[in-house]
C-alpha cells in the first residue's frame, strides 16, 4: 500500500470517530492510529526514493534536453559561421576576379596605346624615309632634266651653228 493509501486511512479513522461533546476534538484508538502511522513512516522512505528517483529522472530529462538544445544551437552557429564564411569567400572572390578584369582591361589598354605609339613612331620612320627618298628622287629628276636640257642646248646649238655637220666633213 502506498503513503497516500495509509493517509486515506487515517482520515476514515478520524472522521469515524466519536467526538467530544463542546468541542471539536474526537476519540481515536490510539493503537490504530499508531499503527497506521508507523505503517506511512515505512511506506514514506519508499514514496521519498520514487520522488527522488522521479525528480532525478526529470533533472536528467531536463540536462539531455539543455544538452541536445546546446548541441543545435552551437550547429547553428557553426552553420552560420560556415554560410558567413563561404559567403565572404565568395565575395572575395568577386571582388578579386572583379580586380583581375579591371587590371586585365588597364593592361590592354596600355599594350593599345603602346601599340599606337609604336606604329605612330613607325609611320613617322616611314615618313621620314618617303620624304628623303622623295628629296632624293627630286634631285635625281632635277638632274636629269637639266642632262637633257643641256643636251637639248647642244643640239640647239649644234643646229644653229651646224657643229654636227663638221663630224661629217
Amino acid at each position: 500500500m502506498d503513503i497516500s493509501a495509509r493517509i486515506q486511512q487515517m482520515e476514515e479513522l478520524i472522521s469515524e470517530a466519536k467526538s467530544m461533546p463542546l468541542s471539536s476534538s474526537v476519540l481515536v484508538n490510539r493503537e490504530e492510529m499508531l499503527e497506521l502511522l508507523e505503517a506511512a513512516r515505512g511506506e514514506l522512505p519508499d514514496e521519498i526514493k520514487q520522488a527522488r528517483w522521479l525528480v532525478k529522472d526529470r533533472e536528467e530529462l531536463l540536462a539531455k534536453a539543455r544538452r541536445d538544445a546546446e548541441v543545435v544551437v552551437q550547429k547553428a552557429h557553426a552553420e552560420r559561421t560556415r554560410l558567413v564564411s563561404e559567403e565572404d569567400v565568395v565575395l572575395a572572390a568577386r571582388e578579386e576576379a572583379e580586380r583581375i578584369l579591371a587590371d586585365g582591361r588597364e593592361q590592354a589598354r596600355q599594350v593599345r596605346l603602346e601599340a599606337e605609339d609604336y606604329v605612330d613612331a613607325k609611320l613617322a620612320q616611314f615618313e621620314i624615309a618617303l620624304e628623303k627618298t622623295n628629296a632624293e628622287l627630286e634631285r635625281s629628276i632635277a638632274q636629269v632634266q637639266r642632262g637633257r636640257d643641256k643636251l637639248r642646248g647642244v643640239s640647239a646649238a649644234e643646229e644653229e651653228f651646224g657643229v654636227g655637220d663638221r663630224e661629217a666633213e
